[in-house]
C-alpha cells in the first residue's frame, strides 16, 4: 500500500515538473523506471526503483534546469538518505545552502521540502528511502529483541561531508546494472547494509545533550546571525561575536551549531559562497576580484572551497550559468 502511494505521488511530482516516462536508458539499471526532463524545462533524467514488497526505493537525480526553479514536495512517510555530487540552490524550510559533495538525510512525511534550485548547474544524486513497512514492520519482525526505530539515526545525519562508507555504498548502487533476481537481491542487500551503517554511525558517535535555548539567548543568537549576514566578507573573530552574543565563546559555538546545524565558520563560508555564486552568474568581475569581495585573500583557496561546495570551479560555474 505504502509503496503504491509513494510511487503514485512521485509520478505526480515528476509530471508536475516536466518529466516524462521513457524507455530505460543504458545509463541506468533496467529494473527501474527512467523519466526524461522536457527540453523546454531542462535536460537529463530521473530514475526510480521500487521494491516489490514495499520496503524501499532508490532514486537517481541526473538533470539540469534551464531556469531558477522552486521545488516543493510533501512525500508520504519515509526515511531518505542521498549523496549529492553536484547541486546548487537553497533549502527554504529551514533556509540553508544545498551543498555538493555531501550526504544528506530527509525525513519524508515528517517535514515538507521546499527549495530553490539554480539554473544550468547539474543536479546529480543517488539516494535510498526506506518505508514504514521496512523500519516499523520488517525490522521489528526480524529483530524483535533488538529492534530500534532508525528515525533518530537518520535525523542526526542531517548533512555531513564525512560519511565515506555511505558514499561508497551509494555509488555501488548507482553503478550496478545487472537485472533479474541478482539485481533485486543486490539492491536489497545494499539497503540493509546502508541501514547498518547508519545505526553504526549513531552508536559510535559521542552523544552531546542539546540544551534548551532560552528566549534571551535566542535573541542574542539572532543578533549574531544578522551581524554575520551583514559582515561575512570581513575577518570575523570569535571573541567579537561572543561579545555581540553576550555569552562565552564555548557557549556561543555550541548554541550556534545547535541552532543552525553548522559551525560558525561553515555558516560564514556558506554566506560567502552564496554571494560568489550570484556574482559569477550576474557579473563579469574577474574571479580574483570576486574572491576578494566575498572575503578571501587567496584565489586558489577560494576556488577550492567553491568547488567543494558546488562541485564546480568558479570558472566552470560562470561558464554554465552565463553560457560563456
Amino acid at each position: 500500500m505504502y509503496s503504491s502511494l509513494n510511487k503514485d505521488y512521485m509520478n505526480l511530482i515528476l509530471t508536475k515538473y516536466g518529466f516524462q516516462q521513457v524507455s530505460n536508458s543504458k545509463d541506468f539499471n533496467p529494473l527501474g523506471t527512467t523519466w526524461r526532463l522536457d527540453h523546454n524545462i531542462g535536460k537529463g533524467y530521473f530514475w526510480t526503483y521500487y521494491h516489490h514488497s514495499n520496503l524501499f526505493s532508490i532514486k537517481i537525480h541526473d538533470f539540469t534546469l534551464n531556469n531558477e526553479t522552486i521545488v516543493e514536495s510533501n512525500m508520504p512517510k519515509g526515511l531518505y538518505i542521498a549523496y549529492y555530487s553536484s547541486i546548487s540552490g537553497e533549502e527554504l524550510n529551514p533556509y540553508r545552502r544545498l551543498n555538493a559533495n555531501c550526504v544528506r538525510s530527509h525525513l519524508n512525511g515528517y517535514k515538507s521540502f521546499k527549495a530553490i534550485i539554480h539554473k544550468n548547474i547539474p543536479v546529480h544524486s543517488i539516494g535510498i528511502e526506506i518505508t514504514p513497512s521496512f523500519y516499523e514492520d520488517y525490522l521489528k519482525k526480524v529483530y524483535p529483541s533488538e529492534y530500534i526505530n532508525p528515525y533518530n539515526a537518520f535525523l542526526e545525519i542531517d548533512e555531513t561531508t564525512y560519511f565515506p562508507e555511505m558514499v561508497s555504498l551509494l555509488k555501488q548502487i548507482e553503478d550496478y546494472k545487472e537485472s533479474g533476481i541478482s539485481g533485486q537481491l543486490f539492491f536489497q542487500a545494499k539497503i540493509l547494509e546502508a541501514v547498518a551503517l547508519i545505526f553504526d554511525r549513531k552508536r559510535h558517535k559521542k552523544q552531546a545533550k542539546e540544551q534548551i535555548i532560552s528566549e534571551i539567548d535566542m535573541q542574542h543568537l539572532s543578533n549574531v546571525t544578522s551581524f554575520i549576514n551583514d559582515h561575512y566578507a570581513f575577518d570575523l573573530k570569535i571573541d567579537l561575536l561572543a561579545k555581540i552574543a553576550c555569552m562565552g565563546e564555548t557557549k556561543l559555538k555550541k548554541l550556534f551549531k545547535q541552532l543552525h546545524k553548522c559551525t560558525i565558520l561553515e555558516f560564514i563560508q556558506n554566506q560567502r559562497i552564496c554571494q560568489a555564486e550570484h556574482l559569477l552568474s550576474h557579473t563579469d568581475y574577474p574571479i580574483k576580484q570576486i574572491a576578494t569581495i566575498v572575503g578571501y585573500t587567496h584565489t586558489g583557496h577560494f576556488a577550492n572551497l567553491f568547488q567543494k561546495a558546488t562541485g564546480l570551479l568558479p570558472s566552470e560555474y560562470r561558464k554554465v550559468t552565463q553560457g560563456k
